[in-house]
């Protein structure tokens, strides 16, 4: 099993609250992130824009080996992910991931392709997760 982590802090709350993302690579490191910058244009990331890259990064690797799987190499794939954001009652949901693949695979007939990218978008640990349970655990101090 793999485990990597990511942590993330936010002093103060809602509007006002200022919040810093890390990533266990350094990647990220004490990277802004808060209401301006999920809600506005303000500097710093958000946790769509973080869903998206992984879920755009997840999909591409896996159709990637896929396709090596079946013999093909020599190719590009690129791939942008739109994670969607939605007004849900008093708060919000993310409502949905849109993969827009560009793809070039020497060789390769439509269908087979559009069956491996299927496969790819099914199976991908990325887009499994977002099915996934999710689970919690805590602790509270005054």
């Amino acid at each position: 099993m793999i485990t990597r982590t990511a942590s993330a802090r936010y002093e103060g709350f809602g509007k006002d609250g200022k919040g810093h993302v890390s990533s266990q690579s350094g990647v990220l490191s004490d990277t802004n992130y808060g209401f301006n910058t999920r809600f506005e244009d303000g500097a710093g990331t958000n946790p769509e824009e973080l869903i998206a890259a992984a879920h755009a990064a997840c999909f591409t690797m896996a159709l990637s080996f896929a396709l090596a799987r079946e013999g093909f190499s020599g190719g590009t794939l690129e791939t942008k992910a739109a994670v969607k954001l939605d007004k849900d009652g008093d708060g919000f949901s993310i409502t949905r991931s849109d993969l827009t693949l560009s793809a070039s695979v020497p060789g390769i007939d439509a269908d087979k392709f559009a069956e491996i990218a299927a496969g790819a978008k099914a199976n991908c640990p990325v887009s499994k997760l977002l099915k996934a349970e999710i689970t919690l655990t805590y602790t509270l101090s005054e």
